[in-house]
């Protein structure tokens, strides 16, 4: 086990925490749980690249890991009864994760029909995490600070509008990989 891949591992360690401190309204030390995850993703991918730490383990791990507690985040913020002031839709989360369902059933499909192995993120989709991870900061500051209302409003329209963009934009990239492999 590398160092960049313990950062990982922790960064998994602290989804139940966020969890709980969310669901037990403490959205600051939510939010400095989640700042602090996000640094180690920073870090784990520094390290990997720059000391030559990448490693099989790592790069399975270490887009499960932000998955894992992008969803976790956005499936808690989502549920009423956290008592959270402010919370995000329901459709938000069922929006990420049927997108992400579809990118991998996708993905799987292509591994197991074409043998493709090679299936690396796209900028479209990139952007999209940025605004879904940006979003979640800004609910977490709105409960734990205050943050303007348009600000929020506008995070949430760009994560959504986002999120189906490229969604579609990987489903039309697997098409034309199938066309190319067929």
């Amino acid at each position: 086990m590398t160092f960049a891949n313990f950062l990982t591992v922790l960064r998994l360690a602290v989804i139940p925490f966020i969890i709980m401190a969310l669901v037990y309204d403490h959205p600051r030390v939510a939010l400095w749980l989640f700042l602090a995850a996000g640094i180690t993703d920073i870090l784990d991918g520094f390290i990997a690249r720059y000391f030559n730490q990448k490693t099989a383990l790592g790069a399975f791990l270490d887009p499960a890991a932000d998955k894992l507690m992008l969803t976790a985040t956005y499936v808690t913020m989502a549920i009423p009864a956290t008592g959270l002031a402010f919370t995000i839709p329901a459709w938000l989360p069922v929006l990420t994760i049927a997108r992400d369902v579809v990118i991998v059933l996708l993905t799987l499909m292509l591994y197991l029909t074409y043998g493709t192995r090679n299936f690396p993120p796209t900028v479209p989709g990139k952007i999209t995490t940025f605004f879904q991870i940006s979003y979640a900061v800004g609910i977490l500051l709105k409960n734990a600070y205050g943050l303007p209302d348009w600000l929020l409003a506008s995070l949430l329209w760009s994560a959504g509008f986002l999120t189906v963009f490229s969604g579609l934009h990987y489903i039309w990239r697997m098409k034309v990989m199938i066309r190319s492999a067929g």
